[in-house]
């Protein structure tokens, strides 16, 4: 149970949605086998019932093979499958004649020959719909199916009246039939856009903050550095012309260098050791932009600026981890100012296969504790009894900063 439990756990949304989709379908064919099948051996001889029941599995079992890779082609990962599809269409109506004639001379025949009849034939023209490619063909499928079998039931011996009833009996099955697997099918083609719409939405909100961050470059540095374009320019023109003012050109080029080295550093230092409350708010943006449902508790701002500047990368590894790991849907973080130190909390309830793994090296989670390990902070994150998945931290305050316990909750 455990294993199972995992491998149910480590699957995305989509690809439980398929599942339970496809084994959907296979209970479809196990009604029928246990509906269809078994009814013959109460109104028939025991050996035929066997050979009706062995038939029916058959069927049935051809039935299972053209849902399934028809669900396969409708993902795209498989042709379409014509050759199931013409085999379900011809044996279907050749195992309701055969079922219909074996217990056509038993005891009881009125009763066992329409549940055969209309159990097969409604089985296999839904099944077959699933093969097809638009919804039109589909309803002339559904709709053939149905006349055909009223065509049968009256070549086997049917009255008219019997054979206008399985038309509206077929027709009335095949149709619901027809319509849960196309339904099925819809549903879970709208959970995987759904899934690549989240994505997408993720992506972009982490282009975007590429694109901010090259626009901050852009703006510090691209006017010093056409200024030190023109002005080599001028010293080379002026070396050329052996005037010494090329010497005070090249001294402004150079302290034009410095100044935007500076710049540069201020920049990433300004990108790297973000504020708490910027990171929260860049945290909530990217989340709720995959579809995460999120809340921030407690105090973001009046803290020291090491403990602000360590606590941001830590808002920043637990958001990255929660897009790329596991499947949350909801996360929260809280902030608590405590006697001497500030813990904090990041909880989501989208648990990854590997929860209970220690970091190991060049993880973002060993990288977080060697930057704790530098405040005198400690790190802590696996699964809680409740299923979900913690990281939570504590960063000793300065001896100067006891006053940052007083600070009012801040929702970013």
């Amino acid at each position: 149970m455990r294993g199972a439990g995992t491998w149910w756990r480590g699957k995305s949304t989509p690809a439980k949605v398929e599942t339970y989709t496809r084994w959907s379908f296979h209970t479809l064919v196990v009604v029928q086998v246990t509906v269809v099948g078994l009814v013959p051996f109460a109104h028939a001889p025991r050996g035929v019932a066997l050979r009706i029941f062995l038939l029916v599995c058959g069927h049935a079992a051809i039935c299972a093979v053209t849902a399934s890779r028809a669900l396969d082609w409708k993902r795209g990962s498989r042709e379409q499958p014509v050759r199931w599809v013409v085999a379900l269409a011809a044996t279907t109506p050749a195992a309701a004649v055969i079922a219909v004639s074996a217990v056509s001379h038993g005891p009881d025949p009125e009763r066992v020959a329409p549940t055969l009849f209309v159990g097969i034939v409604s089985c296999g023209t839904g099944f077959m719909t699933l093969g097809l490619r638009s919804t039109r063909h589909m309803f002339w499928g559904v709709l053939a199916g149905s006349v055909g079998a009223g065509a049968v039931a009256f070549s086997q011996g049917f009255s008219w009246p019997a054979s206008v009833v399985a038309v509206g009996v077929v027709l009335l099955v095949t149709g619901f039939l027809t319509f849960t697997c196309v339904f099925s099918v819809w549903l879970l083609d709208a959970v995987y856009e759904l899934a690549e719409a989240r994505d997408t939405r993720a992506r972009l909100a982490v282009a975007e903050e590429r694109l901010r961050f090259g626009r901050d470059l852009h703006d510090v540095i691209g006017r010093n550095l056409a200024v030190i374009a023109l002005k080599s320019e001028l010293a080379v023109q002026l070396n050329q012309r052996g005037r010494p003012e090329a010497v005070e050109q090249m001294i402004e080029v150079q302290r034009l260098a410095r100044e935007s080295q500076r710049e540069v550093r201020e920049v990433v230092r300004g990108y790297r050791e973000a504020d708490l409350g910027a990171e929260l708010a860049g945290a909530r943006g990217v989340l709720t932009a995959a579809g995460i449902d999120c809340t921030f508790t407690g105090p973001a701002a009046g803290l020291p600026s090491p403990v602000q500047s360590t606590l941001g990368w830590v808002v920043r590894e637990a958001a990255t981890n929660v897009l790329r790991h596991g499947d949350a849907r909801r996360c929260a973080v809280l902030i608590r100012v405590e006697e001497g130190l500030v813990a904090l909390s990041v909880e989501n309830d989208g648990v990854p296969q590997d929860a209970g793994a220690r970091p190991s090296g060049g993880s973002g989670l060993a990288g977080l504790s060697e930057r704790l390990a530098e405040v005198g902070g400690t790190l802590r994150a696996g699964p809680t009894e409740d299923g979900l998945f913690r990281l939570a931290v504590e960063v000793p305050l300065p001896s100067d900063a006891e006053a940052a316990r007083s600070v009012s909750e801040v929702t970013p």
